[in-house]
């Protein structure tokens, strides 16, 4: 009896959760990275291990595991602990300053435990979503948005965690990510448009100090080599990981050179199935796959839009629009490094690319949109 009553409790809440929580979302998302295990299965071929594999498979699960567990916890009380966040965000960071590790990526901007690679940029950016959310929340429905002392406010917020990636981690491509997250923050919460004018002539009166005494000789020429090719004249240097991308990209053509197939994703280069997975897809599976990855994630984004405009609250609005704008912005940034048009600055492409941290963090971002769309509201929120 007490089995069967445990059988009908479980098959209960799973009728709830595929008839509340955002099916599509789950669905799109797994999609997305079970064909980026496929094509790391492939680019890891030449290293005759399957761990890559094993470890991609085994994030797949533990964020499909938060994913449910995400869609069950209210986003509102989840809020409501702010300060834990806050604590949690700033002491996570504060981590890699005495054991930070280097990663493939060159920045010291991992934790090693037992052989098991932690990114805590990865799973801080989840936690800061709903902080920053949280805030711009609490000044747009208490306060006034768009006086001087509620945006000195938030500046303040986003240079505490920036500076600390900056200073514990050297990890500018996450840095820029936890930027472009608080820009589209701002714009969806209805910051004035004059605040973002004043924003860009501080950020240009800032950058030549930063320039000259923040980033090293090796970042600038990183930020500038895809601009102007004079630094490394034969891409046989700074340039020749997204020099070869490029390769792979033009030689797979419309239809791919097949699964396995591929010269340069056979080679022995490293970052093929991390940052430069988009440059694998290109070769093997052609044109028509890198355009039919880069559309499911803009659909995953768009999904995102949707549950926060339907979600009734300013708070749950902002995070999912915080969600979408860290895949928009990874999967423009990484398609563009391995097409030579952006910067080569360790970023990511969303449930694709290898990576353990990137994949649960995700997971559990995308449960927490669930989530919102699991709460029911009364009312269609108004963006402005």
């Amino acid at each position: 009896m007490k089995g069967a009553s445990l059988l009908k409790k479980i098959s209960s809440l799973a009728r709830d959760f595929f008839a509340r929580a955002d099916v599509l979302l789950l669905v799109l998302c797994t999609v997305c990275t079970v064909f980026g295990i496929v094509v790391i299965a492939s680019a890891t071929l030449s290293l005759d291990t399957l761990k890559n594999v094993y470890v991609q498979i085994l994030s797949l699960f533990v964020g499909l595991g938060l994913f449910v567990l995400f869609t069950y916890i209210d986003i509102d009380t989840l809020a409501d602990n702010w300060v834990m966040l806050c604590v949690f965000n700033i002491v996570f960071l504060l981590v890699l300053l005495p054991f930070g590790v280097s990663g493939d990526s060159g920045n010291n901007g991992w934790l090693r435990f037992f052989g098991i690679g932690i990114q805590p940029t990865e799973v801080v950016k989840v936690s800061y979503i709903v902080v920053m959310a949280k805030h711009i929340t609490y000044l747009k429905t208490k306060q006034d948005l768009n006086a001087f002392p509620s945006v000195a406010q938030l500046a303040v917020h986003f240079v505490v965690i920036f500076g600390l990636i900056l200073v514990t981690s050297r990890d500018l491509g996450s840095a820029s990510v936890f930027f472009i997250i608080f820009l589209v923050m701002l714009f969806a919460a209805g910051l004035r448009w004059y605040w973002f004018v004043i924003g860009c002539a501080v950020i240009a009166a800032v950058i030549p100090f930063a320039w000259t005494h923040v980033l090293s000789d090796y970042q600038r020429n990183r930020l500038l080599v895809p601009y102007v090719p004079s630094i490394d004249p034969d891409n046989s240097g700074i340039n020749w990981q997204a020099n070869l991308s490029k390769i792979s990209l033009a030689s797979g053509q419309i239809t791919g050179r097949g699964w396995g197939n591929g010269p340069q994703s056979q080679s022995a280069r490293a970052g093929k199935h991390t940052d430069f997975i988009f440059g694998v897809i290109g070769e093997e599976m052609g044109m028509i796959a890198c355009v039919l990855v880069i559309v499911l994630l803009i659909v995953i984004a768009i999904r995102c839009i949707q549950v926060g405009l339907r979600s009734g609250t300013t708070l749950s609005m902002l995070v999912c629009f915080g969600v979408a704008g860290t895949i928009l912005f990874q999967t423009f940034e990484n398609t563009g490094m391995c097409m030579g048009i952006t910067p080569v600055i360790g970023i990511t492409l969303p449930f694709i690319s290898y990576g353990g941290s990137s994949i649960v963090s995700l997971f559990a971002a995308m449960g927490i949109v669930s989530g919102i769309k699991y709460k029911r509201k009364p009312t269609r929120y108004a963006l402005y």
